[in-house]
């Protein structure tokens, strides 16, 4: 399953029809999102039953959890499997949340089957900015409050007539529980990157127009869900917990939230354990803890999508390539020596051309595409290994 390509979804659907006891409830579910970080807003690990030929992005696994979630939301709610059904409603939903608008250019692209449109959908709610060129090349933010999209989810399949308002609070409540846990501590970078990741994730609260309440017991205690209030507890539990450590005045802290929530001592106790060993066993690969600067940042998000973009398409490459004996013979050389202008000149005119015949390449053709050749040429050593490898033995 690729989830970047069009009919991810209705692959997922078909994967799914074998998979329908995966989750035994909807505390299962909640259990599992928390383990592979989705619930954190931090995407790592995809479901088992999500098996790629080549590791998955993390804009890729965020899709890939949120459609999980939201199938399984579906079927708990009620009782049903009909897979296009599901996506109807979700796309029912998502379009009366106002939520992952399709532009006027896409929707000509895509036709009008629904699975196609919800596909373009939840591109636009993982993520939260940047350009096409941008978001290719990972230098766009990941949707961090996903989870808010089931849990409202969830209240639109029970009948709830203002979701809207409800989805509101949710948020609101959300982003004052990060904001006073921050409140709680001595700040660090980190503790900064993470609130301004809540904060560019917001969907349904203007950060403009909206005061912290220091005294928030009230808001507590409305009406959430049980679903929703484990949620608030663990949302506390990462903002506090983040840094590694637990001083007293953060725990006086998460105790209150989850007093607050009308949850015990064990179960709070339960959520700042599971924060624990999920920063323990993460900790070096959760992106805004990662101490690189801005040009690490994008170099970075660049290889890793380039590569991407390289595995996803290597069949078609390695046969352009063959049939491009000059091209491979000067990619060749330059692994070894540097090439002179003239080579140089020539091995970037026939990659281009090269891209030009592979349409999911084409990103290499905007303006500012070429500063990515160095970063793709470093990886095709790995699509021929025999053509660049002179002392390789054949077996």
């Amino acid at each position: 399953m690729n989830p970047s390509a069009t009919g991810w979804i209705k692959k997922f659907g078909h994967l799914i029809q074998e998979k329908q006891e995966l989750y035994v409830d909807q505390n299962h579910l909640y259990q599992v999102l928390l383990a592979n970080g989705f619930v954190y807003g931090i995407h790592l690990t995809p479901p088992p039953f999500a098996v790629a030929e080549h590791s998955y992005t993390e804009d890729e696994i965020a899709k890939i959890n949120l459609l999980t979630a939201l199938y399984f939301s579906y079927k708990f709610e009620t009782q049903k499997t009909d897979f296009s059904h599901f996506v109807s409603m979700v796309f029912e939903y998502y379009k009366l949340m106002n939520l992952g608008q399709i532009g006027f250019l896409d929707k000509i692209l895509i036709g009008k089957k629904t699975e196609d449109q919800l596909e373009k959908l939840l591109d636009s709610r993982i993520y939260l900015n940047g350009s096409a060129f941008s978001r290719a090349f990972g230098n766009s933010l990941t949707n961090s409050l996903l989870y808010v999209d089931v849990l409202i989810f969830k209240e639109f399949l029970r009948g709830n007539p203002d979701i809207k308002s409800h989805a509101e609070l949710l948020e609101y409540v959300t982003i004052n529980i990060a904001y006073q846990a921050l409140n709680s501590k001595e700040t660090r970078k980190s503790d900064e990157k993470l609130l301004e990741i809540l904060a560019a994730s917001l969907s349904y609260v203007d950060l403009n127009e909206t005061h912290f309440e220091h005294s928030f017991h009230e808001l507590l205690s409305l009406k959430f869900s049980e679903s929703e209030k484990k949620y608030l507890l663990d949302i506390a539990c990462l903002t506090v917990w983040e840094d590694g450590k637990l001083e007293q005045e953060e725990s006086d802290f998460i105790y209150e939230v989850g007093y607050g929530l009308n949850w015990d001592k064990n179960t709070i106790a339960e959520a700042v354990k599971n924060v624990l060993i999920f920063f323990d066993e993460n900790r070096e690969k959760i992106p805004y803890l990662k101490e690189l600067n801005m040009a690490s940042q994008f170099y970075d998000g660049m290889t890793k999508n380039v590569s991407k973009l390289i595995l996803r398409n290597s069949k078609r490459l390695k046969k352009e390539l063959v049939e491009s004996k000059e091209l491979l013979q000067l990619l060749a050389k330059s692994t070894k020596q540097d090439l002179t202008p003239q080579e140089r000149k020539k091995m970037q005119q026939q990659l281009l051309d090269l891209f030009k015949s592979i349409p999911s390449l084409a990103i290499f053709m905007l303006p500012g595409g070429a500063v990515l050749l160095p970063i793709f040429i470093k990886l095709i050593p790995q699509l021929l290994p025999s053509a660049f490898d002179d002392n390789r033995i054949e077996e």
